[in-house]
């Protein structure tokens, strides 16, 4: 257990930044559900649609260090060849 004032702080500081950090990346994991839920039922207008939002998603989530940047290029790239595929 924490035993200085400073240690005390700390701690609340990190659990308050836990609820935020699994809040975003709860919406980077549903992000990638709805986009390969679209591309399972084979709707790439929809899919087309929505890839603008699900790349800035990404990026977002990743300009905060919750995944790293090259994750979330690779997964733009992986989920665009998958729409053109359609």
């Amino acid at each position: 257990m924490a035993n200085t004032k400073s240690a005390i702080k700390r701690i609340r500081r990190i659990s308050r930044q836990t609820v935020v950090n699994k809040a975003r990346k709860s919406r980077f994991r549903n992000a990638l559900k709805k986009m390969n839920f679209l591309i399972e039922e084979k709707k790439k207008d929809e899919a087309l649609k929505f890839l603008p939002k699900f790349n800035s998603e990404l990026m977002r989530i990743a300009k905060t260090g919750i995944i790293k940047k090259q994750n979330a290029s690779r997964n733009v790239s992986r989920i665009t060849k998958k729409i053109s595929a359609i």
